[in-house]
């Protein structure tokens, strides 16, 4: 695998409202690497500005706000330059484009990035979720694409999955490196800091990563990526001691309204 001097960057592209994709990318190198992308129009615009050339697809799930780019992304890449990306992705989303089905233990070597992925079965927010694994390299902590599983101070809804799975799956992120970074796919914090709050009042991490979240919003910047750390600080979910509670949690913030 060739060594590169320069670190790995993680940028973010944004999408729809709320949705992120992230693009993993080297000076070094023209190729990158992007994860669930749900539309092809901002990625493009990236590869045009950046001059850099779509080596690689990642998808955690099938919904669209996370695939719904991938034709449009795949004709792009024939026509400029006349090679398909290889789309990694779950067995159930062969219909959405996947080309290279991967699942748990899978490892994915990233040749032009000089990196290799851990594929991580994360279900609850659906049965067929994803996460992407990068450990710790060149004094990078360790980073970890997770969709929609675990937000920032949140978790993704159970739209498919259980409650069980989901408790499982967030139990198995938060014993990752504390250092570890949270590439989510939603700017979602300040919404769920409000709910983290309305559950712990008296938190003062909570309180304080909500003053730091509201300023941040408020001038329109991004909240991402998380650490593990932070989240064990100020994530409600991850403090459950059980499916139960955690799946009676999850449906307080499915009806949780912020004034």
């Amino acid at each position: 695998m060739t060594i590169f001097s320069a670190p790995l960057s993680i940028s973010p592209i944004h999408a729809f409202d709320d949705n992120l994709i992230w693009c993993l990318n080297r000076k070094e190198t023209d190729h990158v690497v992007v994860v669930d992308p749900g539309e092809a129009k901002p990625v493009i615009d990236w590869l045009k500005t950046n001059a850099k050339r779509l080596g690689g697809i990642l998808i955690t799930h099938h919904h669209g706000d996370h695939t719904g780019g991938i034709k449009e992304l795949v004709d792009y890449c024939r026509t400029s330059y006349g090679q398909a990306p290889t789309v990694y992705g779950p067995q159930s989303c062969l219909s959405k484009g996947v080309t290279s089905v991967v699942h748990e233990a899978s490892q994915i070597h990233l040749k032009t990035l000089g990196v290799t992925l851990q594929v991580l079965f994360v279900p609850g927010h659906t049965n067929d979720h994803l996460a992407y694994l990068m450990n710790e390299e060149s004094n990078q902590p360790a980073a970890v694409f997770c969709g929609d599983t675990l937000f920032a101070a949140g978790c993704g809804r159970l739209l498919g999955g259980t409650a069980e799975q989901m408790f499982d799956s967030l139990n198995r992120l938060a014993a990752l490196p504390p250092q570890a970074r949270i590439y989510c796919a939603h700017e979602y914090t300040l919404g769920n800091l409000l709910f983290a709050k309305a559950v712990y009042p008296d938190s003062p991490a909570i309180n304080e990563r909500l003053i730091k979240v509201q300023g941040l919003r408020s001038q329109n910047r991004l909240t991402l990526p998380s650490t593990i750390a932070e989240e064990l600080l100020t994530n409600p979910f991850l403090g459950c001691a059980s499916a139960m509670e955690f799946g009676h949690l999850r449906q307080a913030k499915d009806q949780f309204r912020s004034n």
